[in-house]
């Protein structure tokens, strides 16, 4: 499944994920925009991708910043002309207490994790998608989004504000020419262990990659499970 021509934008790229959706796309024929928080791990990931100068950039940006997503996307265009795909992997997670114990700045740091982080990127790299008539959003959702458990009320609301925003953008996308679609998922199993429901790296990034292809253009503002 070809990706050649292609410019894709991942961010929480250092992150376990991140890395192998990397690897994914670059092998598929991908130009990369890596997007993370630490240059030293950014420079070791695009170091081990092997890429040419001319097919990555990578940015130091947090992306809770409006002007931050704006520069980065600035920067991507500047240097290959076009922008294709965004997969959003910028983890992070804080639980463990009930929602009453919880304290305002936890919730406050995950809204602007999973959804201020969204917000920025998609207003700055969706149009450019929307004049070029393609392209592809993808991001990772937990099933607790539709079924909360106990212990992670911060976590689950802003995942489930980050699945509203997308969806509802992938209705206003219709007919453009570009999607963005959702990967739910239990957990990853980042240590690739065999845990049941759990989905691995790679099973992940093998469906990036095709809801990122030309052959998943009528999938759109879907919520598509890898739970087993």
């Amino acid at each position: 499944m070809s990706l050649d021509g292609r410019v894709a934008i991942i961010s929480g790229a250092t992150g376990g994920l991140g890395r192998v959706v990397a690897r994914r796309l670059a092998d598929a024929g991908a130009s990369l925009v890596l997007l993370g928080t630490d240059a030293a791990r950014l420079d070791a990931l695009a170091s081990s991708l092997a890429l040419s100068p001319d097919r990555h950039l990578s940015s130091v940006a947090d992306l809770r910043l409006p002007d931050a997503a704006a520069a980065a996307a600035d920067a991507a265009v500047e240097r290959f002309g076009r922008l294709d795909v965004l997969a959003h992997l910028v983890g992070g997670y804080a639980g463990g207490s009930p929602l009453v114990s919880t304290d305002a700045e936890v919730v406050r740091d995950m809204l602007e994790q999973h959804v201020w982080t969204t917000f920025h990127l998609v207003r700055a790299v969706v149009p450019r998608m929307i004049a070029g008539g393609w392209g592809r959003v993808v991001a990772v959702s937990p099933t607790t989004v539709g079924s909360p458990g106990t212990n992670g009320a911060a976590y689950t609301a802003a995942k489930a504000a980050q699945d509203a925003l997308l969806v509802s953008l992938a209705r206003e996308l219709k007919e453009t020419g570009v999607t963005a679609n959702l990967l739910v998922v239990r957990a990853i199993d980042a240590d690739d262990a065999g845990k049941a429901g759990w989905a691995t790296p790679d099973e992940l990034s093998a469906a990036i990659l095709y809801l990122c292809s030309d052959a998943a253009s009528l999938i759109n503002g879907a919520r598509i499970p890898l739970t087993g």
